[in-house]
């Protein structure tokens, strides 16, 4: 039989918690840190998937509607006009995907710049307390370290800038292509700026109106993509990364 006395001192002695157990050895720190690199890096990855499956999406929804569009000369431009709205709401989806990519890829790149290169180059000595204290707080405290528009940036200057120019080509051939003899597929180009806001119209939208909706699109999206464009830095253009 347990007195009292033992019974309240069990009672506080399960109660209390546990100490946390940190790393007393470098042995210990360096499986540590191997195993949280293992794991940002799986992380990483698995962003990285999603961003390259969108972007696969984008690819076969274009070649989808330049194939519907471009089989014959009756086919309606609109096609296009839609495939380019599809295309920037996959590019907004991946460029929210990109964010949380980079969250990761940064960690990655931290302990990749500060802890792995220093085993190579022992010469190259940076301070350990900056770039640990900086991870911590990142770990601490998770956020995005790039906003949205510049992620969209990014991936712009990646693949979609080509995606939406082939679109803008199609759809400069479609509006700009006049058809002679329906039945015979017969077309040629227009001469006239007529000719362009007839075959620019949709429904009773006109056609100059749908014309400034393209211009003022991708104006857009050039000012976005120079905006955002990276001078310098690891990140630069020309630099390994996606």
């Amino acid at each position: 039989m347990l007195t009292e006395k033992e019974i309240i001192t069990r009672s506080e002695s399960q109660a209390k918690p546990a100490p946390l157990i940190f790393p007393t050895t470098s042995t210990e720190f360096i499986n540590t840190l191997a195993h949280y690199y293992r794991g940002e890096m799986a992380r990483m990855m698995s962003w990285r998937d999603r961003i390259d499956r969108t972007t696969n999406w984008a690819i076969g929804a274009v070649a989808a509607m330049l194939s519907v569009s471009l089989s014959t000369p009756n086919a309606h431009h609109g096609v296009l006009l839609f495939a380019m709205l599809l295309v920037f709401l996959l590019l907004v989806i991946e460029s929210r995907r990109y964010r949380f990519f980079h969250v990761y890829r940064s960690r990655v790149r931290l302990l990749e710049r500060n802890y792995y290169a220093r085993i190579f180059c022992p010469q190259d000595v940076t301070d350990p307390a900056h770039w640990m204290s900086q991870l911590g707080g990142d770990l601490r405290s998770p956020h995005f370290s790039i906003g949205l528009s510049q992620a969209m940036a990014r991936r712009l200057r990646r693949n979609y800038c080509w995606i939406f120019l082939i679109l803008l080509l199609a759809w400069l051939l479609k509006t700009t292509t006049a058809v002679l003899q329906p039945k015979a597929g017969e077309a040629e180009f227009i001469h006239s700026t007529g000719e362009l806001f007839h075959n620019a119209a949709i429904g009773y939208v006109p056609g100059w109106a749908v014309l400034i909706c393209v211009l003022s699109f991708y104006g857009w999206v050039l000012y976005v993509t120079l905006k955002h464009r990276e001078a310098q830095g690891e990140l630069a253009y020309g630099e390994v990364h996606v």
